[in-house]
C-alpha cells in the first residue's frame, strides 16, 4: 500500500522528491501519513478534497481486496 500511495503521489505533485509516506500501524489498522510540500498540497487535495477522496478510495479498494484496514491521512 505504502508504495502505491508513494507512486499516486508522485504523479500529481510539481516537486516528487519531497513526497514521503510513514507508516504506522494502530490496533488492526495501518495509517499512512503522506506528506508533500506545500506549494504541493493544493494538488493532492484538489478542489473541495476530490483528489484526496478518490487517493483515499484507490488505496481502501486495494487493502480490501487483501484483507487489510488502511486509512490514509494528509499531513502538512
Amino acid at each position: 500500500m505504502k508504495e502505491l500511495l508513494l507512486y499516486v503521489a508522485k504523479q500529481l505533485v510539481a516537486n516528487p522528491d519531497a513526497v514521503t509516506v510513514t507508516e504506522r500501524e494502530d490496533a488492526d489498522t495501518t495509517i499512512l501519513e503522506l506528506r508533500v510540500a506545500p506549494e504541493d498540497m493544493g494538488k493532492v487535495i484538489g478542489r473541495q478534497g476530490r483528489i484526496a477522496k478518490e487517493i483515499r478510495t484507490i488505496v481502501k479498494t486495494v487493502a480490501q481486496r487483501d484483507g487489510k484496514r488502511v486509512t490514509v491521512d494528509i499531513v502538512d
